[in-house]
């Protein structure tokens, strides 16, 4: 845990130690582990030396009201919260604490039906022409796997051999360490079988991921985010509109869900492709493409008085 606060460390020791402890037992990936302890630290500094059995609900609102001042959003302030939800619930269960003044808290109201940011088809076929480099092949089948099968970066991060299956389906391991199946089109089974073939032999025999850096370990999350990057970079360069947009690997998600709700995939299935836990979430892409809604407007385009124009 370097890089935080030694005294916070030092005071609150033995809470970190057991929400560790508690975090490992509940399957958390390393990533989820350390944005955890981040926001959780962040916390700790804004009550020390408060000792956490003499913390309440109050203490709660005044760290959520400083990250607001400092400029946190909705989002970023309910995610905080989720993390510490989850720190207060490892001292209840580790026998530690008694009360979760996190879990009394209300996370702040979303704003509801935000429209995504995406890619539309033809930009897509312009980012695919802007990848290059040395693992150009590579990098390309990872690219494929977010736009058309809506994979996250750490699912593909998390990506291994085995996970490819001889039916052309793959089996994904999304947040809260759960597994959804993703039958492949028979076009990206086929990019799948040939990166295969061309993947770069691990340092460890023991090593099963799928997608494997120059150095002979599993790509890091870090390395998929800037290939994502890099390419969406200079897919920009090309399309001057795309300049103002915020793109980034998740908008790749997003061009996926967009491309499924426009050709006529139920929410409920779109839902499972995703591995969205709730329906709410993936609900955010019907808005992106309404033909009913299209469809209701036109039906009264005959009504509106004529001759209005100047």
């Amino acid at each position: 845990m370097t890089g935080y606060n030694h005294d916070i460390l030092e005071h609150y020791e033995t809470e970190l130690q057991l929400f560790t402890i508690w975090m490992k037992n509940q399957g958390m990936t390393k990533s989820t582990e350390q944005a955890y302890l981040a926001d959780t630290c962040q916390y700790l500094r804004s009550i020390y030396p408060t000792e956490l059995s003499q913390t309440g609900k109050i203490h709660m609102m005044r760290f959520l009201s400083l990250m607001r001042e400092n400029g946190s959003g909705d989002e970023a302030r309910n995610r905080k919260l989720s993390s510490l939800r989850a720190f207060y619930k490892s001292l209840i269960e580790m026998e530690h604490l008694n009360v979760n003044p996190a879990a009394l808290t209300a996370k702040s109201k979303m704003t509801k039906n935000r429209i995504p940011v995406y890619l539309e088809d033809h930009e897509l076929e312009l980012l695919f022409q802007s990848i290059e480099g040395k693992y150009k092949y590579r990098n390309m089948t990872i690219l494929l796997l977010m736009a058309y099968a809506g994979l996250r970066v750490g699912e593909v991060h998390r990506l291994n051999v085995q996970d490819f299956q001889p039916s052309g389906s793959i089996h994904v391991l999304g947040k809260g360490r759960k597994w959804r199946i993703i039958p492949l089109p028979a076009p990206l089974s086929a990019i799948l079988r040939q990166a295969l073939e061309e993947r770069i032999v691990p340092k460890q025999s023991k090593e099963h991921a799928f997608f494997v850096s120059q150095f002979g370990r599993r790509l890091s999350i870090r390395m998929i985010q800037t290939i994502a990057d890099e390419t969406l970079a200079r897919l920009k360069d090309k399309v001057p509109t795309l300049a103002l947009k915020k793109l980034s690997s998740h908008k790749l998600r997003h061009s996926f869900a967009t491309m499924q709700i426009r050709s006529g995939t139920d929410i409920r299935t779109l839902q499972e492709l995703l591995g969205h836990a709730s329906i709410e979430t993936t609900q955010i892409y019907t808005h992106v493409d309404n033909k009913q809604l299209q469809g209701a407007m036109n039906n009264i385009s005959d009504k509106i008085p004529s001759g209005l124009e100047r």
